[in-house]
């Protein structure tokens, strides 16, 4: 908090009575603030009269106001020597102690002078300036108000007050006691109206309390000023962004830009040139952002901390965090403090796969700005994402081939570090079929294994168990495997390659006949930095009944929106088997085509205490064998609420008629298939294991 210091106790010297009408000029130089001139002045008084105290005095004033507070701190302190019960002396050498930022020693100082009069107006706005350095803002207030009562009005303590008032609220919104803070600003009002530092604090504690609306009113406050026009819409612009109008913040930040005149402040130039890059950024306008940015580093030998900073978030935006942590390296080499330096790379190492590194930066920004929301909320997202969960999820399905199944399923994820965790997935399945005898069975699959991150961009799971079915014809035990290799070989790209060991198990006649699955499976994602997307899935399969089957199925998609999200695209599926068999689906060939739009909010862009969606809508066409095409549909849709951040649970449903969703040998041209679900999701401890 910024406290000044100036004139606070220049009246004291009225009182000395050995002030000489030579000294006049001097005075006037400490007055006015010309600390420089006054040091000479008084250095050339006092090789004539050494002893002075007068002009000791006012030299040690002089040289403390003027940056050399330890100089004045040894002055004053042969000043108390030569003068042990002189109160004016006291006094200087206790403010001498606050230019030295000796605030512990000050305080003790000062409160042995209150002991000695604490009627001294000095003495009490000293001591509330000492306690407000030591953010004991709450007791600066009670010392402050005690100096205005022995000098009501004095603006000197009006001013202290207004920065006491401004560090005690900037502590209630770490503590994200919002309230409390904004009505301690709101105080502010009563002596400065309008107050342009106040009205900053006011409108940060509305951002980051997400009062978008009081934000923006208070900044057109601001901007009611001319010469504070551009902080106004740089502020307003920030505020839009926060409530996802990035449109609208681009577009009041060209407007900020072109206010910029001959007279505009070089550091307002730039904050405004700063805003306006930064929502090029949030509407993903990357190549005019990445000239501007170019325009910047090219025009200055030495790139400022901000314009590096720029280039970071670019690159994270674009995904190529490699580049964002280099360019963080080069601003923590510069400032090891910089909160941009630290938690900007924190996240880019969080993307990148770095976990333990992205902890150690984050917790390094906390160090030097304690309780920082941002900051504090990386820690704990990171934290929920390897703390131990259970999921459930209970779903029944039909189709109008008479098919049912009921279904319970339990997943269990137990990270014990960020790299290694333990899976568990348990399934209980009924099926019946109404046309044949009412056949029932009864499945029970139960799945252990692990999960390691061999490097950053690496992850190998493996999942073995068994699976027991029974059924009034037969039974049986089989083993199951699972195993996958997650690479994300270059930026905006992934790539699974696995093999999975199962059981045909749509209906009872098919867990009937034991049929065992060896798949070998790819899917391949790639996304871009202009909205287009493509997912390719392949299966290679080889069965029990010596079967074989070729499944491929790819997804071209254009992000239309991202809050909410909304998708539409193109999906091809292509199926064929070796042979056809009388008691599953397994045509020679298998074509279908359909255009789809997703509308997704999910749980985990979901706040607490928040719904979450998700809707599909698809229609097209497939060929099965050398048939006329049908047309298909397919809907899902989910509902889910989030009580905290550890509990959710959600609803789903689905149906679909095209021939591939079951493997049915009823399938038909009227095949539809429909399924509802329930699940719940809890992370059952606060912490991750390797925290407690």
């Amino acid at each position: 908090m910024k406290i000044i210091y100036s004139t606070l106790f220049f009246f004291l010297f009225l009182s000395i009575q050995s002030f000489s009408q030579d000294m006049q000029e001097g005075f006037t130089y400490l007055e006015t603030g010309k600390y420089k001139e006054a040091e000479v002045f008084f250095k050339d008084i006092l090789k004539e009269y050494p002893t002075n105290k007068t002009a000791r005095l006012c030299y040690g004033r002089a040289i403390g106001l003027n940056g050399k507070a330890t100089a004045a701190v040894t002055l004053f302190t042969n000043l108390l020597k030569d003068y042990p019960t002189d109160f004016e002396v006291k006094l200087n050498y206790a403010e001498s102690l606050l230019w030295n930022k000796n605030y512990p020693d000050a305080k003790s100082f000062y409160q042995t002078l209150l002991k000695e009069n604490d009627k001294s107006f000095p003495a009490l706005l000293g001591y509330a300036n000492t306690l407000s350095n030591l953010k004991e803002f709450e007791d600066a207030l009670i010392y402050v108000d005690k100096a205005l009562e022995v000098l009501p009005g004095n603006p000197n303590a009006l001013v202290s007050k207004k920065y006491m008032r401004l560090g005690l609220a900037s502590k209630k919104v770490t503590d994200q006691k919002y309230e409390e803070a904004e009505t301690i600003l709101k105080e502010n009002f009563t002596s400065f109206k309008d107050d342009k530092e106040t009205l900053l604090n006011l409108a940060n504690l509305y951002l980051i309390s997400k009062q978008i609306e009081k934000a923006k009113s208070t900044y057109e406050i601001i901007g009611k000023k001319p010469e504070d026009k551009l902080t106004s819409l740089n502020g307003i612009s920030l505020a839009y962004h926060l409530d996802t109008d990035d449109k609208t913040a681009l577009t009041i930040s060209k407007t900020a830009l072109k206010n910029i005149d001959k007279n505009t402040p070089e550091t307002l130039k730039n904050q405004t040139t700063e805003r306006y890059i930064q929502a090029l950024i949030w509407n993903k306008k990357y190549t005019p952002a990445e000239t501007e940015i170019d325009k910047l580093l090219d025009n200055n030998e030495k790139p400022e901390n901000w314009m590096l900073s720029l280039r970071a978030t670019l690159n994270i935006y674009k995904s190529d965090f490699k580049k964002s942590i280099a360019d963080y390296n080069l601003i923590l080499k510069k400032d090891s403090a910089s909160f941009d330096g630290n938690l900007g790379k924190a996240n880019a190492l969080k993307a990148s796969g770095y976990y333990n590194n992205a902890y150690k930066s984050a917790e390094n920004t906390l160090t030097f700005y304690e309780k920082q929301k941002d900051a504090s909320n990386f820690i704990k997202q990171l934290d929920l994402s390897f703390t131990p969960f259970v999921e459930t999820k209970f779903s029944y399905s039909y189709d109008n081939g008479d098919n049912e199944a009921n279904a319970y399923d339990v997943k269990a994820e137990i990270p014990f570090s960020t790299k290694f965790k333990i899976l568990a997935n348990y399934n209980y399945r009924t099926t019946l079929n109404n046309q044949i005898d009412s056949l029932k069975a009864t499945t029970n699959n139960l799945l252990l294994g692990v999960s390691y991150q061999i490097l950053n961009n690496v992850t190998l799971k493996g999942s073995f168990g068994v699976t027991s079915s029974d059924s009034e014809a037969e039974k049986y035990t089989q083993l199951l495997t699972d195993i996958s290799v997650n690479i994300k070989p270059f930026k905006l790209q992934s790539l699974d390659l696995g093999y999975k060991r199962d059981v045909q198990n749509f209906n009872a006649a098919l867990l009937n006949d034991e049929i065992v699955q060896n798949n070998l499976i790819l899917n391949y994602s790639l996304n871009t930095n202009f909205n287009l997307g493509w997912f390719t899935q392949y299966y290679y399969t080889w069965q029990s009944d010596e079967n074989v089957r070729n499944l491929l199925f790819t997804s071209l998609y254009y992000n239309i929106f991202a809050k909410p999200s909304i998708k539409a695209g193109l999906n091809y599926q292509n199926i064929s088997f070796k042979d056809s068999k009388d008691n599953y689906f397994s045509p020679s060939k298998f074509n279908a085509v359909e255009i789809f739009v997703d509308l997704i909010k999910d749980e985990a862009a979901a706040k607490k205490k928040e719904w979450f969606y998700g809707l599909t809508a698809a229609t097209g066409l497939q060929y099965i064998e050398n048939d006329d095409s049908q047309s298909t549909y397919r809907v899902q849709a989910k509902l889910g609420y989030k009580f905290s951040e550890r509990a959710l649970i959600n609803i789903y449903g689905l149906q679909s008629n095209i021939a591939s969703t079951a493997a049915s040998a009823t399938t038909t041209a009227s095949f539809t298939y429909t399924e509802f679900g329930l699940r719940f999701k809890w992370i059952f401890l606060k912490k991750p294991l390797y925290k407690k």
